[in-house]
C-alpha cells in the first residue's frame, strides 16, 4: 500500500519524536551509571583487596564500553534532532502547522547539550511573550543553569548572561528564527521571522477549508462521558461530562486518533426491580401493548415512593431484580421497554447538542462481571471482608473496592473492573479517558491501581480522570430550580433558545434574516453560549451558570466569537472578492504581515498548534476558548488599524488590498476550526 507524502512525514516526524525521548532517557540512564560508584575503578594492587584483577579488568572494560555507547548515543541523539527538527520545518509544506514550541525547544535543547556537555539533563525553558520588546518568545534556561554549573558537583562560577552569550553562538540558524538578545540578567529574546510565518499561513490556505493538525503518533483512544441514568432524565450534572467528553473527543479526532465515544448509561442493577414490579401494577398488559410512560421521571418517583413506603412492594421488586438477572423473557421485556423510552430522551438531547455516543451501558459488562470475578479469585487478589470480596490496589491505601457483596451480587466496583478489561483487552484501547465529575476521583484512582496491580492496565497504557467542578446558580449555591429540583437539561436548552430569540429579536435580525436564517442563527446562539460558557471556565473549578452573561455580544462570550466570525466572513463579500478570485491569488499574492497590527494577528494564530497540544497533555479545553478570544480581539485590532477594502467618497470600491484579505481568509478558517472543535456551529449571517 503506497503513502501520501504527507503520511509519510507524519510517519517520520512521529517516529523521530518518539525515539528521540527513547534515546534521551538512555543516555540519561548510562550517565548515572558511569558516575555511579559502582564502576569506579581502583588501581590499587593491596593484598587486602577483595576485588580479584581479573574482576577488575571486567569492570574498567565495562566502563570503556559504557563510554563509547554515550559517545555513540550522543551522536545519534544529535542526528535524529536534526532530522526533527527539519521534517518539522517541512510539514508546513503539507498544510501541517508546526509547533513553534517543540521546534524551539528541540533547537535550544541541541545547543544548550552542545554549550555544556557534561550537564545530564540541562533544563531548557521556553515562554512566549507578551511584550514584543522582549521578543516573540524567550529561552529562560540560563538563571537554571548558572545554579546549577554553581552547585557542588560543577563548582563552576559564570554569570547567566555569560550562558545565555555561549547559548546564543551554539544556536544552528533556522527558518523559524530572524534574530536572538540577550536581555537583562540572561533572558534570550526570540524573534520570529514574518516570513516563516507567511508560508506557514499560506500553506493553511493552499491546503483548503480544513486546517491540517500538527502531527503526533496515532492511538486508539477511548473517552468515556455523558453516562445518564435510565429512567432518569438528564440535568444539568450532565451537562458537563457531555460538553467536555465531546470536546476532548473533537480535538483527539481532529488529530487523528482512533477514537471510541463510549456513553456508559446506569442500565442495570436493583433499581429496575420496583420498575418493572410498579410496571405490572400500572400496566398489566405491557407485554402486548405499549404503554404511554413517556414521562418516566414522574414513573420512576412513583416507584421510589412504594419502595419506601410498602413492604410487600420492597419484596416484589426483589424478586423482579432476580428475575431480570436470571434474563427471563417477560422481564427482559419490561427493562428493554423501559431503557427504550429513557434512550429515546437522550437521544433527543444529543441531537439538539450534537453529540455522537456509543452506548455500552451496565448490562453490557453483565456476563464479564462473572469472568473479571472468577479471574481475581484464581490469582488470588481478592480478599475476605465480614462477607464480602475486597480487592486492595497496589499499596493497599485508601478503601478497597467492594468486587463480591455479602449477598454474592455485583456492584459499580465489579462493572468498572469488567469495563476497563474489556476496553483494554478486547477493544485494545491505548489511552481511556473518564469525563466525570470531581467527586468520583478517588473511585478511578482505586479502580486504575487495582486494574494496573491485576496487570489489565500496563505500563505503555494511560488511564486519566478528567474530574470537573460543580454548576452553580447565581445565588452561587448548587444550581437548581425554584421548588428545589435539579435542572433538566431540556428545560435548560429550551431556556436557551428563549433568550437567543429575544437576543435577536432586540436587534432587529428577524427583520433582515429569513426565517430559516434566523433559527439556524438561534440555534447556534443558545447551544452555543450554553456549550462555551461550560468549556471557558478551568474545569477543575466550580463555574456560575448565567444566561444573562452568556448571551452577552462583549467580552469572552460564544454571542461575541460567533458574530466576530460572521463579521470577517463578510469582508470578503463585501469586496465582491468570489471564491475563485480568493484561490487564484493564494501563491501569487503573499499574506500581507507589514503591519505590527497585521504581524501581532499572526502571531497568534501561529499558537494554534501549541495550544492544541497542551491540550493533550492536561484535558484542560480552557484554553482554547482564551485562544479564541485572543484571535478575536487581535483581528479587531488589525481590522481597525488596517484597510482591507478603501472606498471613495460614493461608496465605491477603490482599491482591494488582497493580502489582507487573505490574512482575514485564514483567520476565519482557524475561529472555524476551533469552533467545530468546541462543538459551536457557526452561521453564514447572524
Amino acid at each position: 500500500m503506497s503513502h501520501s507524502p504527507i503520511e509519510i512525514y507524519e510517519q517520520r516526524a512521529a517516529a523521530a519524536e518518539e525515539e528521540i525521548e527513547v534515546l534521551k532517557k538512555e543516555l540519561r540512564s548510562l550517565y548515572q551509571l558511569v558516575k555511579s560508584g559502582d564502576f569506579k575503578v581502583n588501581d590499587s594492587t593491596e593484598s587486602d583487596s577483595i576485588v580479584s584483577q581479573a574482576e577488575l579488568d571486567k569492570v574498567k572494560k565495562e566502563n570503556e564500553k559504557l563510554k563509547m555507547r554515550i559517545e555513540i548515543l550522543k551522536k545519534t541523539l544529535e542526528e535524529r534532532k536534526s532530522k526533527h527538527l527539519a521534517v518539522s520545518t517541512n510539514m508546513s509544506e503539507s498544510g501541517h502547522m508546526v509547533s513553534i514550541y517543540d521546534t524551539l525547544y528541540t533547537l535550544f535543547e541541541k545547543a544548550i547539550i552542545e554549550a555544556y556537555p557534561d550537564l545530564t539533563d540541562p533544563p531548557v525553558v521556553i515562554s512566549s511573550s507578551n511584550n514584543p520588546k522582549f521578543g516573540d518568545y524567550q529561552c529562560n534556561s540560563a538563571l537554571p543553569l548558572c545554579k546549577l554549573l554553581g552547585s557542588a558537583s560543577q563548582g563552576k562560577k559564570v554569570s547567566p548572561r555569560e550562558i545565555a552569550d555561549k547559548i546564543i553562538l551554539k544556536v544552528a540558524s533556522s527558518p523559524l528564527v530572524e534574530k536572538l538578545e540577550v536581555a537583562g540578567a540572561g533572558f534570550i529574546n526570540i524573534y520570529l521571522k514574518r516570513e516563516f510565518g507567511q508560508a506557514i499561513l499560506a500553506n493553511i490556505l493552499k491546503h483548503g477549508k480544513v486546517l491540517s493538525p500538527p502531527v503526533v503518533q496515532k492511538r486508539r483512544i477511548l473517552v468515556d462521558f455523558s453516562s445518564p441514568n435510565v429512567a432518569k432524565e438528564m440535568h444539568v450534572g450532565h451537562l458537563r461530562s457531555t460538553i467536555i467528553g465531546d470536546s476532548i473527543a473533537r480535538l483527539l479526532e481532529f488529530l487523528g486518533h482512533d477514537v471510541l465515544r463510549i456513553n456508559h448509561i446506569g442500565d442495570w442493577g436493583t433499581q429496575f426491580g420496583m420498575l418493572i414490579a410498579h410496571l405490572e401494577d400500572k400496566f398489566p398488559n405491557y407485554t402486548t401493548e405499549s404503554p404511554p410512560i413517556s414521562d418516566l421521571q414522574s414513573f420512576y418517583k412513583e416507584s421510589k415512593v412504594r419502595f419506601d413506603e410498602d413492604e410487600e412492594f420492597k419484596k416484589r421488586a426483589y424478586a423482579c431484580v432476580v428475575k431480570l438477572q436470571a434474563h427471563e423473557p417477560k422481564y427482559i421485556q419490561a427493562w428493554k421497554l423501559i431503557c427504550d423510552v429513557s434512550r429515546k430522551e437522550f437521544q433527543s438531547i444529543y441531537n439538539r447538542l450534537d453529540i455522537k455516543l456509543i452506548e455500552r451501558g451496565e448490562s453490557f459488562y453483565h456476563s464479564r462481571m462473572k469472568d473479571i470475578v472468577k479471574e481475581l479469585e484464581e490469582k488470588n487478589f481478592l480478599e475476605e471482608d465480614e462477607g464480602r470480596k475486597i480487592m486492595w490496589g497496589e499499596n493497599r491505601e485508601g478503601i478497597p473496592l467492594t468486587i463480591v457483596k455479602r449477598d454474592g451480587g455485583f456492584t459499580y466496583d465489579t462493572s468498572d473492573m469488567a469495563a476497563i478489561k474489556h476496553r483494554i483487552v478486547e477493544e485494545k484501547a491505548e489511552w481511556v479517558i473518564y469525563v466525570v465529575d470531581a467527586g468520583q476521583a478517588t473511585h478511578f484512582q482505586i479502580m486504575e491501581s487495582c486494574a494496573r496491580r491485576a496487570r489489565i492496565v500496563l505500563s505503555c497504557h494511560n488511564i486519566d480522570f478528567v474530574g470537573f467542578g460543580v454548576v452553580l446558580g447565581e445565588d452561587k449555591k448548587k444550581f437548581k430550580t425554584r421548588s428545589g429540583d435539579t435542572v433538566k437539561l431540556s428545560q435548560l436548552l429550551d431556556e436557551g433558545l428563549k433568550r437567543a430569540e429575544q437576543k435577536l429579536m432586540e436587534k432587529e435580525r428577524d427583520k433582515v434574516l429569513t426565517k430559516e436564517e434566523f433559527n439556524k442563527a438561534k440555534e447556534s446562539i443558545a447551544y452555543g453560549c450554553i456549550k462555551y460558557a461550560d468549556l471557558c471556565h478551568n474545569r477543575n473549578h466550580d463555574y456560575v451558570f448565567s444566561f444573562d452573561k452568556m448571551t452577552e455580544d462583549k467580552g469572552n462570550t460564544a454571542v461575541y466569537l460567533l458574530y466576530a466570525l460572521t463579521r470577517i466572513r463578510s469582508i470578503a463579500r463585501t469586496a465582491n472578492v468570489s471564491r475563485e478570485e480568493m484561490q487564484e491569488a493564494i501563491g501569487k499574492t503573499p499574506i500581507s504581515l507589514e503591519h505590527e497590527k497585521e504581524w501581532k494577528l499572526a502571531k497568534v494564530l501561529l499558537k494554534f498548534p501549541d495550544v492544541i497540544l497542551k491540550i493533550t497533555k492536561d484535558l484542560c479545553l480552557h484554553t482554547l476558548c482564551e485562544l479564541c478570544y485572543e484571535i478575536a480581539c487581535a483581528f479587531t485590532e488589525f481590522y481597525d488599524n488596517c484597510y482591507c477594502v478603501e472606498k471613495n467618497q460614493t461608496g465605491e470600491i477603490v482599491k482591494v488590498n488582497m493580502g489582507r484579505i487573505l490574512l482575514t481568509e485564514v483567520t476565519a478558517m482557524m475561529l472555524e476550526q476551533c469552533f467545530a472543535l468546541l462543538g459551536l456551529k457557526p452561521v453564514e449571517k447572524m
